[in-house]
């Protein structure tokens, strides 16, 4: 594995008053020796083969099947279609750092990537929430269902969900840019998140800190606030019904989204402290982002595809028809 640089080459801005570097150099997992990091590549590389054909799977089920051309299902190709493109940012190019020891990384190509995952993860937060409005409607008020989530509003509610992301973190490449970076230009993760690239920089970075924190708490936190007020009014309403079987039965139908939820937003919440709290990049940080980043493209495919009949019945028949 190739050994880490020391010294990065460094550009001057036309106007001479920005000195951005040539390319950051990523670490992977701060402490691991070149050895470990090797061997961590064929799990990740498995992680990637998983996910890739988890989430390609389940858009190809629903988009084929016309019976599952509801909101609940459209919501699930939406946000398989987002993980499948989060994965494909960040993990072949760990997988390359890992592997080979390619620590490099141009440094417009690292904003770039930064800007996707943050976006991306807006988006998926989006969809996440337009799910819980979806189990909401279902259950609270079945009847009114098909007329409130028509196939018109959910196009208008994905194309809703596109659009916030890439508004909101677009700025993000930008007030990067504007800063100079003359101290280490190390990225302690494998990936390029704001909040890293942030503190590499000498300049005042006051604008960065404010418009994070603010897109943060419009964005995710709004989100996690509405998506815990639906399961409190779904909650309530599933505890209101007489039989105890068709509370169960109405509160099942919830799982695989909660389970997203949780995977989703446990690691973001957790990296927000943690990162908040100031201090140095620690190994805690390193591992929660890759968690964070990671973890729902596997997870996602897997539970959907275990709770959900129509998806599972689909994927073992099209199993059966390849072992013959």
């Amino acid at each position: 594995m190739q050994k880490l640089q020391l010294s990065v080459p460094v550009v001057a801005t036309p106007n001479g008053t920005l000195v951005h570097p040539a390319h950051f150099l990523l670490v992977g997992v701060p402490g691991l020796g070149p050895s470990i990091h090797f061997w961590l590549a064929f799990p990740l590389c498995f992680m990637y083969a998983l996910a890739t054909l988890g989430n390609l799977a389940i858009v190809l089920i629903i988009r084929v099947e016309r019976r599952l051309h509801e909101p609940m299902y459209l919501f699930l190709a939406m946000l398989s279609t987002i993980d499948l493109v989060l994965s494909s940012v960040t993990m072949p190019k760990m997988a390359i750092l890992f592997l080979r020891g390619i620590q490099e990384i141009e440094f417009n190509v690292c904003l770039a990537q930064m800007f996707l995952i943050h976006a991306l993860s807006a988006m998926e937060s989006a969809v996440l929430l337009a799910m819980a409005f979806d189990r909401f409607v279902a259950i609270c008020h079945p009847l009114r269902h098909a007329s409130v989530l028509t196939g018109s509003v959910v196009v208008k509610i994905g194309i809703a969900a596109l659009t916030r992301g890439f508004v909101f973190f677009f700025p993000l490449p930008f007030i990067l840019k504007r800063l100079s970076y003359c101290r280490t230009h190390t990225v302690t993760h494998s990936f390029c998140l704001h909040q890293d690239i942030m503190k590499l920089s000498c300049s005042d970075t006051t604008v960065n800190v404010v418009y994070g924190l603010f897109i943060i708490l419009s964005v995710m936190g709004v989100d996690s606030l509405f998506i815990g007020f639906s399961y409190i009014l779904i909650l309530r309403a599933v505890l209101r019904l007489s039989s105890q079987g068709a509370a169960l039965k109405a509160f099942n139908t919830c799982i695989s989204h909660l389970c997203a939820v949780l995977v989703f937003y446990v690691p973001l919440i957790g990296l927000s402290v943690v990162h908040r709290l100031g201090g140095p990049t620690s190994l805690l940080h390193v591992v929660m982002a890759n968690v964070y980043l990671l973890l729902p493209p596997v997870v996602n495919p897997i539970v959907y595809g275990a709770k959900t009949k129509e998806i599972r019945l689909r994927v073992t028949h099209m199993c059966s028809r390849g072992c013959r």
